[in-house]
């Protein structure tokens, strides 16, 4: 009964003669949030799926004696 009701509003209101004009903008609009929708979903799914990176190389410093050694990012806490 409210879609019935709706339906008359929109034809009083707009008139017979821009009622496709309206049809089409409102499938037009469906249409562009359908693929936004989706391109959402795909780009959330891949980046989901995608193995995480490796953790890059601990940097290596020369001592003063030529010796190459690792040295940590961040100081271990050894108890």
């Amino acid at each position: 009964m409210w879609i019935v009701a709706i339906l008359v509003v929109v034809l009083i209101i707009f008139g017979p003669g821009r009622l496709p004009e309206l049809g089409s903008a409102a499938g037009k609009a469906m249409r562009e949030f359908r693929k936004a929708t989706s391109e959402l979903t795909e780009s959330v799914t891949s980046a989901v799926q995608t193995p995480a990176a490796e953790p890059p190389p601990a940097p290596t410093a020369t001592t003063s004696d030529g010796a190459t050694k690792t040295t940590e990012p961040y100081p271990s806490s050894k108890n």
